[in-house]
Order: C-alpha cells, then structure tokens, then sequence
C-alpha cells in the first residue's frame, strides 16, 4: 500500500478562471486506494481533447484552453497526475517512477474509453503522453496532436539548464511552486499564483514534485527511454494525423531549438506557431492557441 496525502478539498475553494467540478476515481488496477482527480467537461460523445500537464504544474493550467475546445463542441479531459493538483500525493519520491505515471494514465484512458482524442500535451505530459502510442490499444484512439515546448526523452543527455533544474529540485524540499511558474509567465496575478500553491499545503506533499526533473530518461538505459525510442519512430514513420505545433521562445530549457528537433519527429508537423515572450508554461497564452489550433484544423 501506498502511502499517501489527500490536500484538503478548501485548498481548492478560490481558483480564478477554473469553475470545473472534478471526478475521482481511486480504484484503477494497480493504483487501488490512490485517488486521482480529473476534469470532464463537454458533450459525451464528442471528440476528446486529452489536456496533459507536466511539472510541477497540474490541470489548472489548462483554464485558458478549456473554454476554446468546450465552444469547439468538443469534450475536455484533464487528469491530474498523481502527485499534483487534486490527486493524492504518495510521499515517498521512490514511490515515483515513468511508469507509475504512464501506467496510471493508460489505465485511466481505458476507463473512461477515449476515442477520437486530440492529444494536448507540454513538458511531462508530452514526455509521457507522445509515448502512448506505442502501448497496445492506444494508437488507434489518437487522433490529432497539439504540442508545446516538450520533447520525447530517448536516453541521450540533456543540456545544462535542464541538469540545474533537476538538482535544484532534488535539493529543495519546500519548492516554490507558484514562484516558480510565474518566473516565466508575468502575467499571472496573485490568486492564479496561489492557485499553483494549493495542491501543496506544505513540504510533505511535494515528494512528486522534487523527484518527477530526475525521471527524465537522460540515459539509454532508464525507465521510460525504450518506450520514447519506439515512439520517436511512431510520430516519424506511422503517423498521419493533423498536428499543431506552438512554442513559448522563451522558454530556456524546451525553446525553439529543443522544439525544432522534436517538429522534425513528428511527421507532417507544420511550422509552429511562436509565442513571443511566451515562457515554459505557455498555456498561460492558450486561448490564442486553442484558436490557432482549431483554425488550423478545421474548427473543431
């Protein structure tokens, strides 16, 4: 058994921009007893925009996006990740791994059976979510890609900026997570920041945070680094489905250079679209990409 933290439910009383009632569900096989927490939103029977946030961030960064695909018609799913937002918060890093995440989130895909799912992904939740198809089941559910500032971890080293994030991560129990979102995103005002804040009451619910930098597959052999090399050659060679591309330029650690490489993956990728100024969390600029993407799909 697990041990975890549940943030209390009056955290959560005060997000600005994000009226969404979330679900639970804490009986998912090989995760009984954790409960996760995700937004569902929109008809049905719909298309899926599958809305994946990364570290150490969790649905709430969705909020200016969610409105767009909602008008679309289409349907919203936003899970938070074990260890971030609603969800519980296993307290020993040990307890984290790529799997564990990757596990959870194709098991929750099965039990909600998405299909027809616009996958919308940045930092973890592109390193995690661009892999799923090469789970068995999972192909065939995805439909179109949105992608912003994230890449696929393939096992090679990264670049320094990454490595000084890891190690001050590793190093600070207490992170300050809503300072640090808004170091890159100027705009937000002090109820957002504090919105940021709330899944994590105090130090002991923020293992996952701290530990998540260090998962990176940064090395042929670590978890998670096969199944990246088998979708590289996925979004390469087998996929055929519409993408759109949008990247924060300034972004110091999965900017333009880091996209640019991934755009060269992924084929068909148009030329992206550049937010100028934007930084690592750029769906804090999303309704302008929620547009864009739809635009350039179509509509919807």
């Amino acid at each position: 058994m697990i041990e975890a933290k549940r943030t209390p439910e009056d955290r959560f009383a005060h997000l600005p921009g994000f009226p969404y009632t979330p679900h639970y569900v804490e009986d998912l096989p090989g995760y009984q007893g954790l409960r996760a927490a995700y937004i569902d939103e929109g008809p049905q029977g719909a298309p899926v925009f599958l809305c994946l946030h990364g570290e150490p961030s969790w649905s709430y960064l969705y909020r200016r996006m969610i409105p767009v695909f909602l008008e679309s018609g289409g349907r919203v799913v936003a899970p938070d990740f074990l260890g971030f937002g609603r969800s519980d918060k296993p307290v020993k890093q040990s307890d984290y791994s790529f799997p564990f995440h990757r596990d959870w989130l194709i098991a929750l895909i099965e039990r909600l059976d998405l299909t027809n799912v616009t996958l919308v992904v940045q930092d973890w939740g592109g390193l995690i979510g661009l892999t799923l198809p090469v789970h068995e089941g999972m192909r065939a559910r995805i439909a179109r890609l949105i992608v912003m500032n994230t890449g696929l971890a393939t096992g090679q080293s990264p670049g320094p900026g990454f490595m000084a994030w890891k190690n001050y991560a590793l190093s600070t129990p207490d992170l300050p997570i809503g300072a640090l979102i808004a170091r890159g995103t100027p705009h937000l005002t002090p109820e957002e920041i504090a919105a940021y804040d709330a899944p994590f009451p105090d130090a002991s619910y923020k293992a996952g945070a701290q530990v998540w930098p260090a998962l990176v597959p940064v090395e042929p052999d670590m978890p998670g680094a096969a199944e990246s090399r088998a979708a590289a050659e996925f979004w390469s060679n087998d996929w055929s489905g519409p993408t759109f591309m949008a990247v924060g330029d300034a972004d110091p650690v999965l900017g333009p250079p880091q996209m640019a490489a991934l755009a060269k993956r992924i084929n068909g990728c148009p030329e992206p679209l550049m937010i100028k100024g934007g930084g690592h969390f750029v769906q804090e600029w999303g309704e302008e990409i929620a547009r864009a993407a739809l635009a350039h799909f179509g509509g919807r």
